[in-house]
């Protein structure tokens, strides 16, 4: 079995890797304020405010187009990503697993080094969950192959085309964060 990285290990790596994320942006303010009030801020039963996720941009192999799911709860279409399990070292190493558990792509290159995007978005409450907030923390990947195998969990999961995104009706925080990985586009 392996034994989960040292807690305070996975909190100073968070700390830094948000301070090193660059500008003085409000939510990295309250992405920092939540990591000095908790010593867990990625226990995934924190609901005030809320905890950390991570999430990540995949590229297609080209550069052509950007990976989305349909969120089967939410009914939405987005970019993969979830919670910060225990057994995760790091906030990049949740969304590789979470892209790769959703959609099959597992083989992953950083596009850009550190986090990509900050977004603080509401969670609506569930019979065993109070509404929260999550703090997701943004990753921009390519993929070194186009094959998809998406999960139960997930509706639906396809190579978006970088000029063909208005149909998916995305939220302003993802389509932000696509826009600005357009710029890597090829």
């Amino acid at each position: 079995m392996t034994r989960p990285p040292d807690l305070d290990q996975r909190h100073a790596a968070l700390v830094a890797a948000l301070e090193r994320y660059p500008g003085d942006d409000p939510v990295r303010t309250r992405m920092l304020t939540l990591t000095a009030a908790s010593p867990r801020p990625c226990t995934r039963s924190l609901f005030t405010p809320g905890h950390f996720t991570a999430s990540g941009f995949v590229m297609s192999p080209d550069r052509a187009a950007v990976l989305l799911i349909e969120h089967r709860r939410l009914g939405r279409w987005l970019q993969p990503g979830g919670h910060i399990d225990p057994s995760d070292p790091s906030p990049e190493a949740a969304a590789r697993r979470e892209i790769a558990e959703e959609t099959g792509v597992a083989d992953l290159r950083l596009l850009v080094p550190g986090l990509f995007d900050l977004d603080i978005h509401p969670i609506p409450p569930r019979t065993d969950e109070p509404a929260h907030e999550h703090f997701d923390l943004r990753f921009a990947f390519v993929a070194r192959s186009g094959d998809l195998v998406p999960d139960a969990e997930v509706a639906d999961a396809r190579w978006v085309p970088l000029d063909g995104l208005d149909p998916y009706e995305l939220d302003l925080s993802t389509r932000r964060a696509i826009d600005r990985l357009a710029s890597f586009a090829a």
